[in-house]
């Protein structure tokens, strides 16, 4: 929470600043996440040379900036543009976005408690980031329920409330991937074999934080979809179901084939 951060930012950190002023040597810019302002030399605005300035930065931009020297005795943060690579940057902004909105989170729940932030803190979200980075801890519990912090030492009621904003404002984005099955079975009872390979496969991986679909595309040929938060988690997924199917059909007396 944002009253638990320090006041300055370390060496090395990046930090998301807003330019104030741009002068002929540089620019001043506020750190918005510790409402400080830092110096940005035109040395540490870009590798090659400057004409103008301006076509780097300019007064109301918002950028992300690394941290060289702080000197907190005279107030003094020095920064630098130049050394923020691409990849550092998307990812910085990413984090912050999340830290924004996993903070406006927290105020909502404090006020369905109606209970101040400290003391959410000290009940709550202190055992959490004991565990969890904040952001992701909101998103676990958005998919996997309160039980995830109930396991973690966060009083119940809590934990519920938790999920509900959590579950209510954040929407996770899934990735599919698919595959196809060949399976057959001559067995008199052979549908009804196929039939319960494919629920005992389903049921076996069932997950909260994955979906598991089959089609019929024209027997002996079935289609499997999995949804999930990410392509490994996925494919694990995908596999294992795949496998199942198959292993309980040749069981039985059948055949079957998995495919990509």
């Amino acid at each position: 929470m944002a009253e638990h951060k320090p006041e300055y930012p370390e060496v090395g950190d990046l930090v998301i600043a807003t330019i104030e002023s741009v002068t002929t040597y540089g620019a001043y810019a506020k750190l918005d996440e510790y409402n400080k302002q830092g110096l940005l030399h035109v040395s540490e605005i870009s590798s090659s040379w400057i004409r103008n300035i301006r076509d780097y930065v300019r007064e109301g931009q918002k950028t992300v900036l690394k941290v060289l020297r702080v000197d907190p005795e005279k107030g003094h943060v020095d920064l630098s543009l130049r050394r923020v690579t691409k990849r550092a940057r998307i990812e910085k902004i990413r984090s912050w976005k999340q830290d924004r909105k996993a903070e406006a989170l927290l105020r909502e729940i404090s006020e369905k408690l109606a209970i101040s932030p400290e003391e959410l803190y000290s009940q709550a979200v202190v055992r959490i980031e004991e565990n969890y980075d904040l952001y992701e801890s909101l998103e676990k519990t958005a998919k996997e329920g309160p039980e995830i912090l109930i396991k973690i030492g966060v009083p119940e009621k809590l934990a519920k409330v938790f999920a509900e904003v959590a579950s209510d404002r954040i929407h996770v984005k899934m990735v599919k991937v698919k595959g196809m099955l060949e399976i057959r079975c001559m067995k008199p009872n052979g549908v009804k074999i196929i039939k319960e390979s494919f629920l005992s496969a389903k049921e076996t991986e069932k997950a909260k934080d994955a979906e598991i679909r089959f089609y019929v595309i024209a027997a002996p040929k079935y289609s499997i979809e999995v949804s999930a938060e990410n392509y490994k988690r996925a494919e694990e997924i995908i596999q294992k179901v795949a496998q199942s199917v198959v292993s309980n059909v040749v069981k039985a007396g059948g055949q079957g084939s998995f495919r990509r």
